[in-house]
């Protein structure tokens, strides 16, 4: 395993302990990225951190520090932020057991393997491991990671395990926030019944190697055609304005991209 650990302490449950690495689950690597330059130089723009009355000032020589009111601070440097030693800053401690049905995916945030380090420790993992897959429940601790402890929820995921830091409760909107205006409509059963069958047909087992980024796709042909001196031209999206529900329902369930174009009613003869 060539990546280093996110954070090191050991996983706890009851008076089982063992030594863990945190690592991160997901990568940005293949991000498209961009840097700021200065079109009549072309030089790329570098960020100095400065001082308004001294000017320039090395990033290692700064502090941390907390407004207490309009520009006055409380100090902290590196020493003081030691000194608050929760158990959770070297400890994931599993306190209790739910399950997963119980917490809200709103709640769900990064992943990260958890692994074993190498030696005697092994074993005591291996216990809460299978311990773990028995419940068939999801563990939650908590975890003082990057200046912020976070609450986690842990599941068994092949030989090791997967943590999820999770959001707080005020982190969280209130979703009756946003959809207490939504209008009440009663949808029409025969609509609803053709969408039914449309899901019917897409129905599909998860794939994540199916989807591909087309904006990030598209911005390397543009880097691509730009180093070649031309221009690539996006095309243009499909209208997505529905008239006709009913016949967009219809053409969807046949297949069709667009639906029929609804035919205008006819003209009434002059009496």
């Amino acid at each position: 395993m060539a990546t280093r650990p996110t954070w090191q302490g050991h996983l706890k449950l009851s008076l089982v302990t063992c030594p863990v690495g945190l690592y991160t689950a997901t990568s940005s690597a293949g991000d498209v990225r961009f840097h700021l330059i200065n079109p009549a130089t072309n030089n790329r723009i570098r960020m100095v951190t400065t001082d308004p009355d001294t000017g320039p000032v090395e990033r290692s020589d700064l502090v941390k520090g907390y407004e207490v009111s309009k520009d006055e601070y409380v100090l902290f440097d590196e020493a003081d932020f030691d000194k608050v030693r929760l158990e959770s800053t070297k400890t994931i401690v599993i306190d209790q057991f739910v399950d997963e049905a119980d917490i809200d995916r709103l709640y769900w945030d990064d992943p990260f393997y958890v692994v074993p380090e190498k030696g005697v420790g092994v074993e005591a993992f291996a216990v809460i491991r299978e311990a773990m897959k028995s419940a068939g429940k999801i563990a939650l601790g908590q975890l003082v990671l990057r200046g912020k402890e976070r609450q986690l929820a842990l599941e068994v995921h092949g030989k090791g395990l997967v943590a999820y830091t999770l959001r707080a409760h005020d982190e969280v909107k209130n979703a009756d926030d946003f959809f207490d205006d939504i209008p009440a409509v009663k949808a029409d059963k025969d609509m609803v019944e053709i969408a039914a069958r449309i899901i019917g047909q897409k129905e599909a087992e998860f794939d994540p190697a199916r989807f591909h980024d087309r904006y990030d796709e598209a911005l390397r042909e543009m880097i691509a055609a730009k180093q070649k001196g031309g221009v690539v031209a996006a095309p243009e999206p499909d209208d997505t304005n529905v008239i006709d529900l009913m016949a967009a329902l219809k053409a969807s369930l046949k297949g069709s991209s667009k639906p029929e174009a609804k035919k205008p009613a006819p003209k009434k003869k002059a009496g």
